[in-house]
């Protein structure tokens, strides 16, 4: 195929691929398929296609039905092109990343994807050369997990007889205790984490297995990490505020105060009711860490991980500890975290 065959035919939106090779497909039918996809996936997707299309209107290729030869040598490009945001070129894993977003696209169009296999090999070379290299980017970039111990470093570090800290307490211990990942939590309201007998039953909406679960969550043994403890001192306070419903997670100000409605030229902006961002709730975790003086890398997945692992050296099933947190049945990311887990506690140089 001519070069000249191979300009760009779509434009930088998955949805314009979709309308100009499906045309039956309807408006409604293209947001049917994107409710079916994670909201962190379907961006993520989204934006490595958008970057494909453009590299291949920059260099005269079509981007659908793209030609295996295409993908390698986008993919070649993105191995020596530095990133905008960080200067260097594109990870092994977010490569892999952008091609399965070139796949999801064709998919998505019903259009047959094209062959990945050299595109892989180029990736799998990618990945030996930095790893030979000692570059730390030849590792998969994981959080680190909050083990009880820097969980309750974390919570030392908080001013816990103000709002905010109430607050904040009350985000990590029932993060932690829910295993809910930070999108999850702040989409909680005050109904949905209804105190009984035994503890909080949480109904929690898992937005990669497009499920809620009923997640249990006891009483603590200790007052300082008990996360029903945690959400009731934040319940009482916010009602001493006039909240008796609404989000569970709100916006604080600078003055330890609800914060009111954002406006921008007169338009509201943000969640009118004051709910606090699933970036905002991250930045609690990685304030939290930082106060406390831990080393490594924390956000929101910190107290997600952490369950799990803690979960695992407690002895619990793999089964149960996967249900609870909302991962699927099988979950490759609860099976990394657990082998994380074990590499101590179950290694086969033990006793040799």
């Amino acid at each position: 195929m001519s070069q000249s065959s191979e300009i760009a035919v779509r434009g930088n939106d998955p949805a314009d691929a979709l309308d100009n090779t499906t045309p039956a497909l309807s408006g409604a039918a293209r947001e049917a398929l994107a409710a079916g996809t994670a909201d962190s996936t379907r961006r993520a997707y989204s934006s490595d296609w958008s970057e494909f299309t453009a590299w291949c209107t920059a260099n005269g290729r079509r981007p659908l039905p793209a030609l295996p030869e295409t993908v390698i040598e986008y993919v070649t490009a993105l191995t020596t092109t530095p990133r905008p945001r960080t200067g260097r070129p594109y990870s092994p894993s977010s490569i892999e990343r952008a091609v399965a977003a070139i796949r999801t696209a064709h998919t998505a169009a019903d259009v047959v994807p094209p062959s990945t296999k050299g595109a892989r090999i180029i990736v799998r070379g990618y990945r030996d050369r930095l790893a030979r290299a000692k570059d730390p980017a030849a590792k998969t970039r994981k959080a680190q997990p909050a083990l009880p111990s820097t969980l309750r470093a974390m919570l030392g570090t908080l001013d816990r007889d103000a709002l905010m800290g109430k607050r904040d307490a009350a985000l990590l211990l029932l993060g932690y205790a829910s295993a809910a990942r930070v999108s999850e939590l702040v989409a909680l309201d005050l109904a949905d984490v209804p105190e009984t007998e035994h503890g909080i039953e949480a109904s929690v909406y898992r937005r990669k297995i497009k499920e809620f679960t009923d997640t249990a969550i006891p009483y603590g043994t200790n007052l300082p990490t008990c996360p029903v403890r945690a959400v009731r001192a934040l319940r009482e306070a916010l009602a001493e505020e006039g909240r008796m419903d609404g989000p569970l997670f709100v916006r604080i100000d600078r003055h330890g105060r609800i914060a009111p409605p954002m406006f921008r030229h007169g338009v509201p902006i943000g969640d009118p009711a004051g709910r606090l961002t699933a970036q905002a709730a991250a930045q609690v975790v990685e304030r939290a860490a930082e106060a406390a003086g831990l080393e490594g890398q924390w956000s929101g997945h910190s107290l997600r991980r952490g369950f799990a692992t803690a979960a695992r050296k407690a002895g619990h099933d793999l089964v149960r500890i996967g249900r609870h947190g909302g991962w699927a049945d099988g979950s490759r990311a609860l099976l990394g975290y657990l082998e994380d887990s074990d590499r101590w506690e179950d290694t086969p140089v033990s006793g040799l």
